[in-house]
């Protein structure tokens, strides 16, 4: 078992004046509709004889059932773990627990962000390969090599890094078509930033990715594909969800939020975007109420903001028609609630990449961004109506 916290910026960040660029990325990433039927044959590679489920108890009966009688068929056992709701510490240990005397060759996890990163944890501690099958493309959590870990409470906690990235990743679209659409709007918000924070990174010499590493080109031209790819495809791609259709937008959007974002943001570095996403979390009502891409789209609109970005109004626009938050309210937080904005303020402040920006981020210059993003979001509000985020958070 693995017990000591891996820090890959021992390996590869700064030394003797030198820091590496550095790419980082799943063995392999297999995506279209049905390929969870064939998830036998890509297991094969391998090399498994009994592997773990871990999904939540929803998850266990419909895709981790499937999962199991595919591997069945090939004489593999599968052992059920149930995931209990929140990427915590005590659930991963609760965990290994359960699974250390299981000789498990791999485990599988199953569902969003929260059951992904508490598998890659578990693998980890359990020294053996991780191969992800996501159920919502709400997030670009399936491709990386690290986890973030909440309290039991959930507000963000710590972020834990490990020496490999999954095995493979198997995406599902029929699965990801079914989970509904503020999920998938939620991806297309996380993923947008991906672009946005891996441009500063490049620019910024000073600037390191989350493994503390120099950004590459090819993760830059990633975060960029990957931007293009939502600008051209998200409101064709989220309205295939609606319809539960496969569409080739649907596919490239997918693998935009999945893919291009999990590439980019490990190896492209991270701006302000995410530690204020992070940030958000610190609020429960926040927290309890709002996605992660949501809490990263509004983010955005504050980096932007805070950039001077002439693309803020764009990005803003595009979130308003697809049902993205642009504003407070739309996050259930008041612009004159000065206790939550300092709380927000003060752990935005306290994340190494907030500094990442080409310009000094202090307690006053973010507020203004926040309250300029805020008034940029009512404006194009009015502009262009709130229907897509009403049909989405209604009900």
């Amino acid at each position: 078992m693995s017990t000591t916290p891996y820090l890959p910026a021992k390996i590869f960040g700064s030394q003797d004046e030198i820091t590496p660029r550095v790419m980082v990325a799943p063995q392999r990433y297999i995506q279209g509709p049905g390929v969870l039927n064939q998830i036998n044959r890509y297991m094969s590679l391998l090399n498994v004889k009994r592997v773990g489920i871990l999904a939540s108890q929803r998850g266990q009966g419909a895709e981790g059932q499937r999962i199991s009688e595919r591997l069945n068929n090939d004489n593999i056992d599968c052992i059920p773990a149930v995931f209990a709701g929140e990427c915590s510490l005590k659930e991963v240990e609760k965990h290994v627990r359960a699974l250390a005397g299981e000789n498990l060759d791999c485990l599988i996890a199953v569902g969003g962000g929260k059951p992904v990163d508490a598998g890659k944890s578990i693998a980890y501690r359990l020294d053996i390969p991780v191969v992800i099958v996501p159920t919502l493309a709400s997030n670009d959590a399936p491709t990386s090599a690290l986890s973030v870990l909440y309290t039991t409470e959930g507000a963000n906690d710590t972020v834990e890094f490990y020496p490999s990235n999954p095995a493979m990743v198997i995406v599902d679209t029929e699965v990801i078509a079914a989970a509904g659409e503020r999920y998938f709007v939620a991806g297309i918000g996380d993923a947008m930033a991906t672009w946005f924070e891996a441009r500063v990174c490049f620019k910024n010499t000073s600037a390191i990715t989350p493994i503390g590493a120099r950004p590459t080109l090819a993760s830059y031209a990633i975060g960029e594909v990957c931007a293009q790819t939502l600008f051209e495809k998200g409101e064709a791609a989220s309205r295939a969800v609606v319809a539960g259709t496969c569409t080739d937008a649907f596919e490239s959007v997918v693998e935009a939020n999945t893919l291009l974002s999990g590439i980019g943001f490990e190896s492209g570095g991270l701006a302000l975007a995410h530690p204020v996403a992070l940030a958000f979390t610190q609020i429960d009502e926040i927290h309890q109420k709002y996605l992660h891409g949501e809490m990263v789209a509004m983010g955005t609109l504050i980096q932007l903001t805070l950039e001077g970005s002439v693309e803020a109004e764009k990005v803003a626009r595009f979130f308003a028609n697809i049902g993205l938050p642009i504003h407070m309210t739309q996050l259930s937080l008041s612009p004159n609630d000065s206790a939550a904005i300092n709380t927000i303020i003060e752990a935005t402040l306290r994340n190494r990449n907030t500094h990442h920006m080409p310009m000094p981020v202090t307690h006053d210059s973010l507020r203004e961004a926040m309250l300029d993003a805020n008034k940029l979001g009512m404006a194009v509000t009015a502009n262009v109506g709130d229907a897509a985020y009403r049909r989405l958070h209604t009900g």
